[in-house]
């Protein structure tokens, strides 16, 4: 099938037992055993759960993978990558991800001699150079987020085969309906499901999926073992969600293209990060691995605008954390999702005070347009 009818059909399609079309929501902790050692399949809700594991089912095909996983965030999906790896090891980072990500291995896995070093993963020669025998893996976004550097999954992929490491690529920003790294090398993809696979802003959930049944059968492991499982109602309605997602993904990219136009014509804006510029750093590689650009725009306003007025003008489009949503959200890095990086590093790699990061949603591309023209005005 292609992705728009596997989105809709993929995994595990309805209820075969009642013919239901949705596949039920299994609200139970735990589950009748016929003997000692004899169950039908299923015990306890922790190990596995029939809607969970419709969701799990889902993204695999999605992704073309072996096997998925559904967490409770997307941080606990990639806090349990990080649990594959053991005291002393060393995770190479794109320099300008998410500031979650940064904080939970800077911050908690840190303690547990768990080390990391931030690089530019789009230099490849960096990347080489950055290899010592600790490294375990080469964790990155592309597009990242906020500054949208594109990294050559293939190329990254097959630098770490040679390595004997893993490559970890976190999707949230494209979704397997733009971009697939496990067909592209990679051995873990990983999301943030919150955002564009959920679309409506009314779940929290992370997904995993592995190419390899060995990996799988070890992240299942940790997921058994540290419980940060997604709930079966959060698992039916991320499956609703997903059901739509390239209907939602369309009109995002065509808002983000319209809007990104808009916004780079305007005087108020000094830089403009979207990959899908073909003047864009990266735009070639982008458009050999991703089939669109996304609908992530991160823009600077130029020197002496005031981005809080700017950000509190704003009438339609909304301030808050998260993306990928229906509705158009907008972010300040420096004081948000990147809070927890260091100064110093934030100004290194460009998350400067004047960065906002705009998720364009679903509604009209001309009302989008006209909250930031408006908004804009009172920058100055």
């Amino acid at each position: 099938m292609k992705i728009e009818s596997l989105l809709i059909h993929g995994g595990i399609d309805g209820d075969k037992r009642t013919g239901a079309v949705s596949v039920p929501i299994y609200q139970t902790s735990t589950y009748k055993q016929d003997a000692i050692g004899k169950n039908r399949g299923y015990e306890y809700s922790r190990t596995g759960n029939p809607t969970r594991d419709a969701v799990e089912k889902l993204i695999a095909d999605l992704e073309e993978g072996e096997r998925g996983f559904a967490f409770s965030s997307g941080l606990a999906a990639i806090s349990s990558a990080l649990m594959l790896f053991h005291s002393g090891d060393k995770i190479i980072l794109s320099s300008n991800v998410y500031g979650g990500t940064f904080r939970v291995i800077d911050k908690v896995f840190k303690n547990f001699n768990l080390n990391y070093e931030l690089v530019d993963t789009s230099n490849l020669k960096k990347v080489k150079e950055s290899i010592t025998k600790d490294v375990k893996a080469i964790f990155i976004e592309t597009p990242t987020n906020p500054l949208m550097t594109i990294t050559d999954i293939r190329k990254i992929s097959q630098i770490a085969e040679e390595n004997k490491i893993l490559t970890i690529v976190d999707n949230t920003f494209m979704s397997p309906y733009l971009q697939k790294p496990l067909k592209l090398g990679a051995d873990i993809v990983l999301h943030s499901a919150t955002k564009y696979l959920g679309g409506h802003s009314d779940l929290i959930a992370g997904l995993l999926v592995v190419n390899d049944r060995e990996l799988g059968e070890k992240i299942h492991f940790i997921q058994n073992s540290a419980g940060a499982i997604l709930s079966p109602f959060d698992s039916w309605l991320l499956i609703r969600g997903i059901k739509t997602l390239s209907v939602r993904m369309d009109r995002h990219l065509e808002n983000a293209e319209y809007v990104a136009e808009f916004l780079r014509k305007n005087d108020a804006v000094d830089k403009i990060y979207y990959p899908g510029f073909k003047d864009h750093p990266g735009y070639e590689i982008h458009r050999s691995q991703a089939s669109g650009g996304g609908a992530v725009i991160s823009f600077v306003l130029k020197e002496g605008l005031d981005v809080n007025k700017f950000l509190k003008n704003l009438k339609l489009i909304t301030l808050g954390e998260s993306l990928g949503g229906v509705e158009s959200l907008i972010s300040h890095p420096a004081t948000m999702t990147h809070a927890t990086v260091p100064y110093e590093i934030r100004q290194e790699i460009g998350i400067v005070d004047n960065l906002v990061r705009l998720s364009v949603g679903l509604e009209n591309k001309d009302d989008i347009v006209e909250d930031l023209k408006n908004a804009l005005k009172f920058a100055k």
